[in-house]
Order: structure tokens, then sequence, then C-alpha cells
């Protein structure tokens, strides 16, 4: 594939996990990235080690993700690659969520996800060109989990969004897809203990968690000018943890 050299980028929730993953890869291939994080010193020091410029947002913000839509291209010229990325999962059973809870996780998420995207697409559109990518989840989407039901709604809604969002989109020259991770070594699967990752790694054929860098370069393919023909789509991240029928499968 063709390096990003000289292309714009931003990643939301970069600062860390699989956002800090995204980054990384993409300022491998050559692009200038945005580190957008609602913690500025975590995301000056991912941007200090990525080359990057840091930039602090509030993804449920409109008006804080155009600032950073601006910030970036203001910094870079051009705006050729959103990632958006940036979210949260707290663990909730149904009776346990309140109407506030399930709003700061929709909003966070799916909401995020749609102002980001609302953002940078001015400028995208001016160049006629633009590759959007939301980190949905296999959770919602495909599978379910207890306690997941507000972030697998969200994950599920983002979805949605693309579709219709990749349709409008296609005569601008711009493309939106989707990545959906499994498990990853991030932070947040540390705080979910022991027993969560032994019976997350018990469902997952290939034996082990994904890197951030596994959904940093699936993101990176669906970011490439190769990839110019694919829009509306999903990809699946997940070391074949929705393939098996039953555990006894594996």
């Amino acid at each position: 594939m063709q390096r990003l050299d000289g292309q714009g980028a931003i990643v939301t929730g970069a600062a860390r996990g699989i956002g800090r993953g995204i980054a990384t890869v993409l300022a491998s291939e050559g692009a200038r990235v945005a580190i957008a994080d609602v913690n500025l010193d975590a995301a000056r020091a991912t941007a200090s080690e990525l080359g990057g410029i840091a930039i602090e947002v509030d993804v449920t913000d409109a008006s804080s993700l155009r600032a950073m839509a601006a910030r970036a291209l203001d910094e870079f010229g051009r705006l050729d690659i959103l990632a958006a990325n940036a979210g949260i999962y707290p663990t909730a059973l149904i009776d346990e969520i309140d109407e506030r809870e399930w709003d700061r996780v929709n909003d966070l998420n799916a909401k995020g996800a749609f102002f980001a995207l609302q953002a940078c697409v001015p400028a995208m559109r001016e160049r006629g060109y633009g590759r959007i990518v939301l980190t949905s989840s296999i959770t919602g989407p495909v599978t379910g989990h207890p306690g997941y039901a507000h972030y697998g709604a969200s994950k599920a809604a983002m979805l949605g969004f693309m579709r219709s969002a990749a349709i409008e989109l296609a005569t601008s020259g711009v493309t939106v897809n989707a990545v959906m991770p499994g498990n990853v070594k991030t932070p947040g699967l540390d705080e979910a203990g022991e027993e969560h990752q032994r019976q997350m790694m018990a469902a997952i054929p290939l034996g082990d968690f994904a890197d951030p860098a596994d959904i940093g370069w699936a993101v990176r393919f669906l970011a490439s000018p190769e990839a110019r023909y694919i829009t509306g789509q999903t990809l699946i991240v997940d070391g074949g943890q929705v393939l098996p029928e039953t555990p006894e499968a594996l």
C-alpha cells in the first residue's frame, strides 16, 4: 500500500489504548497525526512520542470537535483521515442503568462519532477526498454480554449511522467504514479483572488478545488510498471470537 506521507489525520481518544494504537500505526506510515483526547496531559505525552500534535477535546460537545478539526486543518493544511475512536465501556446490569448513565455512554460513543464526522467532513468535501473510520465493537452489533447493554447499544448505533453517512458522502470522495474489535490489551481490559479476561480468552480461537496496533493496522487499511472502493463496511478484528457456535467448538 502507498504510505500516508503528508496526510493529515485525527484520532479521537488517542492518548491511550486502541486510539493510541491507531495513532501509532498512522504515524509510522507517514501521516501527521492529531492526538485528540479529553486528557490533555496524556495526549501531549503521546503526541510527543509520535511527533504529532495534542488537542484537548470533549467528543460530547460539537463546538469542541469543530475547534479540533479547525486546529488540525490549520496545522496540517489538509484533513485526510478521521479515526473516530473515543469511547467508554462501563459495566452495569440492565436494572442498574439509570437514564443518566445510558445517556453518558451513548453520548460519548455514538453521538461523539457523529459530532466528529460532522466536524471533519467540510474540509474533506472541499478537497474531494477523505477516509473516516469508526471504532465500533463486536459487542452490540454481533455479540452480547451481561453488563454491556448500554455499551452494545451505542456500538450498534454507530453502524446504523455509518451506513447512511457512507451513502451521503459517497459523491464527495469520502468513505465511511468501521472496525469492530474484540478484546484488546488495554488498561480497560486490565480493569475488567482476571475472571473476565479468562472468560474472554477462552472464547478466542487464536488464543490471544489483540494488541492496540492490530486495530491500528485495520484502520490503516480502510484509511488508505487503495480502499477507495470500500465504504459503509465493517471489519471485525477479534481473533475469530465470533466464529464458534459453542465453547466446545474450540
